[in-house]
């Protein structure tokens, strides 16, 4: 049987839709920190509209990154966080790039 699909939907690009959504959440988290830290966890989910449970895991990939660090207060961004975001910029900048290769591809 024939699965069917919302015609707005490619099955071929649902992952990576969903990782981009993923990522922009960590980036909206990410932002709200630099600009309000410290940041607890109720917090960021009322400034992004995010539920607790995606901020903790948010928190947690931006930890592992190296962006922020925990504190008594809530979270903080590190000192790395500049040259970490310039490489975060490349990286899209580049996905960018193969995105825009992928549709001349298909024209």
């Amino acid at each position: 049987m024939k699965k069917t699909m919302n015609k707005k939907s490619c099955v071929l690009t649902v992952m990576v839709k969903n990782n981009l959504d993923l990522l922009n959440r960590h980036i909206t988290v990410l932002k709200a920190l630099q600009k309000e830290q410290p940041l607890g966890i109720s917090d960021l989910s009322e400034i992004t509209g995010y539920p607790q449970h995606n901020i903790r895991y948010s928190l947690l990939i931006l930890e592992q990154e190296g962006l922020i660090e925990p504190s008594i207060q809530g979270a903080v961004t590190t000192e790395n966080i500049d040259g970490i975001i310039i490489r975060l910029k490349n990286s899209i900048r580049e996905l960018s790039t193969g995105y825009s290769n992928l549709l001349k591809k298909l024209e």
